[in-house]
């Protein structure tokens, strides 16, 4: 009796999926950052960012700050960013 196929895995679209953005410095201190999406199931884009320290050791998350009805207005609002409001997002959350 044949095996049956394995199916490819579809990512369930309302679990976040992590993308790297440029990292930040802050106080001498290198900071990775990343960006998780997600679809909910109303439909709407959202995102939070995630500071993680050099060594992996602290991950701090923001809330889901980002809000879009498109993937690609998400991320227009991402690159809206810079990098002043990146630090001032996790200062925000590291004290």
């Amino acid at each position: 009796m044949p095996l049956p196929q394995p199916r490819p895995s579809i990512p369930d679209p309302s679990e976040p999926v992590l993308h790297d953005l440029a990292p930040i410095r802050y106080e001498g201190v290198g900071i990775a950052v990343q960006l998780g999406v997600r679809r909910s199931e109303d439909g709407i884009w959202r995102g939070r960012l995630h500071f993680i320290e050099s060594g992996g050791e602290e991950e701090r998350v923001t809330a889901e700050i980002f809000c879009a009805t498109s993937e690609q207005d998400l991320w227009q609002a991402v690159r809206d960013l810079r990098e002043h409001h990146l630090r001032d997002l996790y200062r925000s959350l590291a004290t």
